[in-house]
């Protein structure tokens, strides 16, 4: 009896550590027991061969394993829409190498008997506007179709998110959206109806040389001070300065920027807060399009990947040094091969460095000399991301299966259904659900601690506490658990970063010959930075190699 009182109080204090007390004690009570032993399997390896070299300085190869004119380091999505860039501009001779054995980073996805299902970003708002690489890339796997009589982008059907697209979980009920209107009083409305006004205006607001004040990418958006110094501002001391008091609008800032940040309102900057709501927008018409598909933008990651013929990718290969060839601009890449541990040199005329900033960090030996002081300015927050494989869609009160599924009461995210697009079809079938758990703590170090000190039975714990009081019967149905565990999953916009001078100074070519390329250099970790980013590496690749070639940047897609 002892012995199950103990395990009874330490299920409780890790779900109160992670989920928060209203979602611990809604857990218990329904049910006293620890969930059943469904079969749980940690499946994040990459931080293991990112790990290989802490213990031993690895031993060099003295000859080169290969010469090319371009070397991409990373192949997630920013290495791949590089890649994808240089293909288009005439460039065949180009390598990319990955440190994992699947390509696509945060991007990346799975596939089971039942679905294709994401391991990290879900989906992509669907572009405005016709310009720029993202619709350039949407348009050539057939998903950009054309354009409306006013000069629109239209999307093909089958990658729009059907409807039901969200819905909240509150006290026992579902209920539609993601705003708790059941219950809100008259000031709650009121104050919400004052919030999306200001983000209308903020949306449609232009400077003084026509550019938007939020835009997608950034990039393409005004830096004048007006907007930017917004920037110093957490987003939750701007709520308190506009005499925003609603909770329950707070609720849905908190739950904006952990969504897309991984932080907190507080931890936010106002100007990254304000951009989630105003730059997918007009300001006169919303733009109400998602565009996903089961593996989520897996699939956005396996287009550009066919830019890249298989000889020209090289997997589980770990770059750990960058050193630029004695008396040349070109540059040498140190390499071990991440199964054999066998070391190699890559030799290249330009590369592009398509990691995060901590990764770069290490890799440049300039740096391991005199580091420069603006990678300090770069932090990045953990997450937990769980696929669990259901014999049938999940039973639900109160408001239908969605899309997007959040818990009110939860500290995760909750979860998109990978099989949503073919509910239609196959509507009480098998499915899989995509569990989110942003690490959203103020401390960075710390949050990464405590994510790789949880093991497969305590995720297994955490995710089925979490789901079962809004799904009677859920342990029944759930056949497997797969959880991946992101170390440094994604760059925090704290305040001061987005339009600080170190993100700027990030991005600054080293020579002539080294490129940089990450969505960590727009501030913000979503695919429009990433792919935005890639293209521009590319095209000083393309410069530094005398090639001409109109940018795709601001092109028409």
């Amino acid at each position: 009896m002892r012995r199950v009182k103990q395990q009874l109080v330490g299920r409780r204090d890790l779900l109160v550590s992670f989920l928060g007390l209203a979602a611990a004690n809604a857990a218990c009570r329904k049910g006293a027991s620890t969930p059943r032993d469904i079969p749980t399997t940690l499946v994040d390896r990459v931080h293991e061969a990112g790990h290989l070299l802490r213990h031993a300085p690895p031993a060099l190869a003295t000859s080169d394993a290969r010469v090319v004119d371009c070397l991409v380091v990373g192949g997630g999505a920013a290495g791949l829409s590089a890649a994808w860039r240089l293909k288009g501009g005439g460039l065949d001779d180009v390598l990319v190498v990955e440190v994992d054995d699947v390509v696509g980073g945060t991007a990346k996805s799975g596939e089971n008997a039942v679905s294709k299902f994401p391991w990290g970003a879900h989906y992509l708002p669907a572009p405005l506007s016709t310009k720029g690489p993202v619709p350039r890339l949407l348009r050539e796997f057939g998903v950009l179709t054309g354009v409306d009589d006013a000069g629109a982008p239209t999307y093909d059907e089958a990658a729009l998110i059907h409807e039901p697209e969200e819905r909240l979980y509150y006290r026992g009920a579902w209920y539609e959206g993601l705003y708790l209107r059941a219950g809100a009083s008259a000031d709650d409305l009121a104050q919400l109806a004052r919030f999306d006004s200001m983000m209308d205006a903020f949306a449609a607001a232009k400077d003084a040389k026509g550019r938007k004040a939020f835009a997608v990418p950034i990039e393409l958006g005004s830096d004048d001070a007006e907007w930017t110094s917004l920037d110093r501002l957490s987003m939750a001391e701007w709520m308190a300065q506009q005499g925003f008091t609603s909770k329950r609008l707070a609720w849905l800032v908190d739950y904006a920027c952990r969504d897309d940040y991984g932080a907190t309102a507080r931890d936010t900057s106002a100007w990254a807060g304000l951009w989630y709501f105003c730059a997918r927008q007009s300001g006169i018409e919303k733009n109400e399009g998602f565009l996903s598909w089961p593996e989520g933008n897996g699939r956005l990651v396996a287009e550009l990947a066919k830019a890249v013929d298989a000889s020209r990718l090289q997997r589980s290969t770990l770059v750990h040094t960058l050193e630029q060839v004695p008396d040349s601009t070109d540059w040498y890449a140190h390499a071990l091969d991440a199964t054999t541990k066998a070391p190699l040199r890559l030799r290249a005329k330009q590369v592009v460095l398509a990691t995060p900033r901590f990764v770069a960090a290490r890799l440049i030996a300039a740096w391991r000399k005199e580091r420069p002081s603006f990678l300090d300015a770069f932090h990045t927050g953990p997450w937990t991301v769980a696929n669990l494989t259901l014999s049938a869609k999940p039973y639900s009160r109160g408001f239908p299966l969605a899309w997007d599924n959040v818990l009110h009461e939860s500290r995760s995210l909750g979860y998109v259904v990978a099989t949503h697009q073919a509910l239609r079809a196959n509507a009480k079938g098998p499915t899989v659900l995509t569990w989110y758990y942003p690490h959203d703590g103020s401390d960075v170090v710390a949050e990464r601690k405590k994510l790789f000190s949880t093991t497969a039975d305590d995720w297994r714990t955490l995710v089925l506490s979490d789901l079962k009081p809004a799904h009677v019967r859920l342990e029944e149905q759930v056949q497997s658990i797969e959880v991946m565990r992101w170390g440094h999953a994604m760059i925090r916009p704290v305040p001061g970063f987005v339009w600080g001078e170190a993100r700027r100074a990030a991005q600054a070519s080293l020579g002539t010959s080294l490129h940089f390329a990450h969505s960590d250099l727009g501030g913000l970790a979503l695919f429009e930075e990433a792919n935005w980013h890639g293209v521009r590496a590319a095209e000083q690749v393309l410069a530094g190699l005398q090639r001409s070639s109109t940018s795709w940047l601001d092109a028409e897609g």
